[in-house]
This record gives structure tokens, sequence and C-alpha cells, in this order.
């Protein structure tokens, strides 16, 4: 059983950053890859970005790559998601999930879900 707490949200202007962690519990932390999911007001959850266990691979949504940053650190059982040049269309609450596996793009493989945490960016 893993449980994930989300934190770092919060309001940004466009254009700003923001480094939101996820804190996990369980000392299996480091044999489960992570990903970052979003839902805005009115849409579906959405994939983000994922890293594998060891963070030797990293995934990202097409609309955040080389803007957004996924890493983790095993020593703190924490997976962080570094994000820069922020938009408006970016608003949303921000999931944190982890799974024995990752596919990229897809949700398939985690298991475990944290409440969220809201991050919104103002024009």
């Amino acid at each position: 059983q893993v449980q994930l707490v989300e934190s770092g949200g919060g309001l940004v202007q466009a254009g700003g950053s923001l480094r939101l962690s996820c804190a996990a519990s369980g000392r299996t932390f480091s044999s489960y890859a992570m990903g970052w999911f979003r839902q805005a007001p009115g849409k579906e959850r959405e994939f983000v970005a994922a890293i594998s266990w060891s963070g030797g691979s990293t995934y990202y949504a097409d609309s955040v790559k080389g803007r957004f940053t996924i890493s983790r650190d095993n020593a703190k059982n924490t997976v962080y998601l570094q994000m820069n040049s922020l938009k408006p269309e970016d608003t949303a609450v921000y999931y944190c999930a982890a799974g024995p596996s990752v596919v990229a793009g897809t949700d398939y493989g985690m298991d475990y879900w944290g409440k969220g945490t809201l991050v919104t960016v103002s024009s």
C-alpha cells in the first residue's frame, strides 16, 4: 500500500514557475513508477509526465514538453514536478500517482493516487 500527498500548488501568473511535490509513504516507493496527471474544470483527467522507478526514464505530454520536468528522490520518497513558463491552460488539479509500471500517455499501471493539489495560472 502506498499513500501519496501532493503539495506546492497555488496561484501564479502566466510565465511563472511552481514546483509540485508528492510525498509517498511505504518502504517500496523506490520500486514504483510515478506519474503526474491533471484535470481541468469540465475536462477529463490527462497525463502530464511520468518517471520510471530508477529515474532513468521520463515521459512527457507534448503540451508540457520543454516546460515541465519530473524527477524523484528515492531517499526522500518524493517525486517532483518542476513547472516553468506556465500558461493559463495549465490550470488544473494536479494528481500524483504510483504503480508498478508506466505507459506513457495513459494512467495504465497507476494503482495509487493522491488527492491532488490545485494550480491556477492567471493571464
